[in-house]
């Protein structure tokens, strides 16, 4: 199981994820992550160019909840050439948008709400929109099993997994390595870490970004 290691806090890319970036070069980080907001765009391309450098793959995660909103979000994967575009629900037109780019889609599953987000939909709405998703002929999905508000999270991470052989990625409020070993057993490919990570939820008697990343980077098997 990959873990994602996402430059962000409340849902905004941090003002000095360049600075971030520099702090934990030498870790083993090979998935690393962002949003298009809380920074300018010649941050995110700088952050973008020195990601590239370090080989890792990239990821943009799409926050908005306005479709035109997203719809941008979605060229502006493009245009820095991501890896992986994650999020948002309007998925024929974000399809078209990568049509001939070799950038894959994950779009959420379920109903996101607000900012930070949050997941409406039970396990049979995920389930649906899974296979909705692998039909259209994305990648995989984007699942925000942690900030559901209708159902409990693992039963939504089975219910994908289920419904889809694409790649299924939890993303969002995992805090702790229960949760990733919880996530391993339900059949999750990959999971996200962001706001955990510069909160000390990890490891709350470390201080250092380094510590936290300590408790996840390295383990190759969390089944």
């Amino acid at each position: 199981m990959d873990f994602i290691f996402m430059l962000t806090r409340d849902d905004r890319t941090v003002t000095d994820c360049l600075d971030v970036l520099d702090a934990v070069r030498g870790l083993g980080i090979t998935h690393i992550g962002f949003k298009d907001v809380g920074v300018d765009r010649e941050t995110l391309t700088q952050l973008h160019d020195s990601l590239r450098e370090l080989g890792v793959t990239t990821y943009l995660e799409v926050v908005s909840t306005d479709r035109e909103q997203a719809l941008a979000s979605v060229r502006t994967a493009v245009e820095l050439g991501v890896d992986w575009l994650m999020g948002g629900t309007w998925i024929e037109e974000t399809l078209a948008l990568l049509d001939g780019t070799p950038v894959r889609y994950l779009p959420f599953a379920g109903e996101p709400l607000g900012h930070p987000t949050r997941l409406a939909g039970d396990p049979a709405r995920v389930a649906d929109d899974c296979r909705r998703a692998r039909a259209a002929g994305c990648a995989g999905v984007d699942l925000l099993a942690y900030r559901a508000v209708d159902a409990e999270p693992l039963a939504l991470v089975r219910a994908a997994r289920a419904a889809t052989t694409g790649r299924l990625v939890v993303a969002g409020s995992i805090t702790t390595t229960d949760q990733i070993r919880e996530l391993a057993a339900a059949g999750a490919d990959a999971f996200t870490i962001g706001s955990a990570v510069f909160d000390g939820s990890l490891r709350p008697r470390t201080g250092t970004l380094r510590s936290q990343l300590a408790a996840v980077v390295g383990v190759s098997d969390w089944s």
